[in-house]
């Protein structure tokens, strides 16, 4: 690093300060914060290991982390599966592969409180309406239950960021050489054959891009939990940034609130890389 000229460390300096003050020193004031008994104002006593202690016993926070993990494991495998999929869709030879591959990466640009009331009102209102033409009970009030919440939590999701990972495996499909593909066919191995040994070794690299995108962005939900069924029906479907936001802003407990952030992001960090380091192993170099 000692090498680089002048000009390397002007152009990223910009981007070095806004991390240091945007991420790193709030992070180091979270970290400090969480061990007094901050009030969003001013903090008086430090109080140790006290709200990690309590964290452990929180009963709502422990809820949703648990449902927040089942929601990223589903999440995930239908993300990267509906994401492979489209990919391997608009990369066949049809004309309209560009149209396709426009209108499967739109749901990405919408904001994920619209959303949210989108897939709010489907729900409620054509389900409902279809439930009820059909005589299909389970189809109404498909929000008021936490199974079904749970199940429209994820439909969102993958709606929304399946074009988004078919766009990294497009990527990675498209800089596969294709004489080993031909060469494949003409050795008389199948459709499936071909992609089994050859395109998914492949596009190994790209599982481990698109899993950490999905981990990371599954456990860290907000704004489309917040839109879709705020927690409800009686916080039954509240993940853990909703918990951490409600602990902070509507029980006015500052510091106790900055203690589970600081737990969030530890298990967020473990799985997340923990992922990308067994993934790595697994990476065929093309």
């Amino acid at each position: 690093m000692r090498k680089q000229p002048l000009w390397y460390w002007l152009f990223l300096a910009p981007v070095l300060i806004a991390l240091t003050v945007v991420v790193i020193i709030p992070f180091i004031f979270g970290l400090y914060y969480s061990f007094t008994n901050w009030n969003g104002i001013q903090s008086t006593e430090f109080v140790g290991f006290k709200h990690y202690i309590n964290v452990f016993q929180d009963k709502e926070f422990l809820h949703s982390l648990w449902f927040t993990t089942k929601f990223s494991i589903a999440s995930v495998l239908f993300i990267n599966l509906f994401g492979l999929t489209l990919a391997l869709i608009v990369t066949q030879k049809i004309k309209t592969y560009k149209i396709l591959r426009t209108i499967f990466f739109m749901p990405n640009l919408i904001g994920g409180l619209i959303l949210g009331f989108i897939w709010q009102f489907i729900f409620i209102k054509v389900f409902a309406n279809v439930g009820n033409y059909l005589h299909i009970e389970s189809l109404k009030g498909w929000l008021s239950t936490p199974e079904t919440g749970f199940w429209g939590l994820v439909i969102l999701m993958s709606w929304q960021m399946a074009g988004y990972i078919m766009v990294i495996y497009i990527a990675y499909l498209e800089s596969i050489p294709q004489e080993l593909l031909e060469a494949a066919e003409i050795d008389g191995a199948n459709r499936f054959q071909r992609f089994r040994h050859i395109t998914f070794p492949l596009v190994a690299p790209a599982f481990t891009v698109s899993l950490f995108l999905t981990l990371s962005n599954s456990f860290k939900l907000y704004d489309q939990n917040l839109s879709l069924t705020g927690g409800g029906p009686y916080n039954s479907t509240q993940m853990i940034a909703m918990e951490i936001f409600k602990t902070a802003f509507s029980e006015n407990q500052m510091a106790y609130a900055q203690s589970k952030a600081v737990i969030f992001f530890v298990i967020v960090a473990v799985i997340s890389l923990t992922q990308v380091y067994f993934n790595k192993k697994r990476e065929v170099e093309m």
